[in-house]
């Protein structure tokens, strides 16, 4: 088990976002990792625990060949862009984008005066050409919610092998994952192998298991 403790990396940022990587693939960083990272799993590229200035945007952009996931910690996200323009994210929501070879433009905004949190993923498609898709999700309290992968015979989420799960515990539950996964601790404490693990922690493991010392909220990333 590998423990990476967000406040021991580089807070770096651009336009009115400041932000933490986790996970940053040679896939796609090839000799620009930053020190501490993960190289994560599966087709996981990129993980960031971001918030927003009060007021603050990421300017439009633009993506292709890439899927997007938007995960909202605390605060509200206005999205603009050429996908569903005009969303509004609020905690607990999660943005899925894909932006396949059609691609996509987007700016997401803090509306509010005061700082928010939304962590962000990146998974590379296993197919490339794709048509461009917007999704959107509401993880839900003490369940596990699956925002991204699962067979091609299902259409609730985009198709893919490495999946991502969103789990939020009460106080005192107990979660298993097993294989290898990447578990991202966005909200909480609780004890896995009998190390204390917290908010901000990502935890590189196999047959992952968690008691919540408090009620918490878990992103796993994981291959079925």
């Amino acid at each position: 088990m590998k423990i990476i403790k967000r406040n021991k990396l580089r807070r770096g940022g651009f336009a009115g976002l400041r932000e933490t990587r986790l996970v940053m693939s040679p896939r796609m960083f090839r000799g620009q990792q930053e020190a501490g990272t993960s190289a994560g799993i599966g087709k996981c590229a990129y993980l960031a625990d971001a918030c927003f200035l009060p007021h603050g945007d990421t300017r439009m952009h633009e993506h292709k060949e890439i899927d997007v996931i938007s995960i909202m910690v605390d605060g509200r996200i206005q999205h603009e862009g050429s996908l569903e323009d005009g969303q509004e994210l609020q905690v607990d929501d999660i943005q899925v984008q894909r932006a396949g070879g059609e691609g996509f433009s987007h700016n997401e905004i803090n509306p509010d005066s005061t700082k928010n949190r939304m962590l962000q993923i990146w998974m590379i498609p296993e197919t490339a050409g794709e048509p461009a898709v917007y999704q959107m999700f509401q993880a839900q309290a003490g369940k596990r919610t699956r925002v991204y992968g699962g067979t091609a015979d299902q259409d609730e989420t985009i198709s893919a092998r490495t999946v991502i799960d969103i789990e939020h515990l009460n106080k005192g539950e107990t979660v298993e994952q097993p294989g290898r996964s990447l578990a991202y601790v966005t909200v909480g404490e609780g004890t896995c192998d009998g190390e204390t693990v917290t908010e901000g922690d990502l935890i590189d493991t196999r047959d992952f298991k968690f008691k919540a010392l408090k009620d918490s909220k878990l992103i796993f990333i994981h291959e079925p």
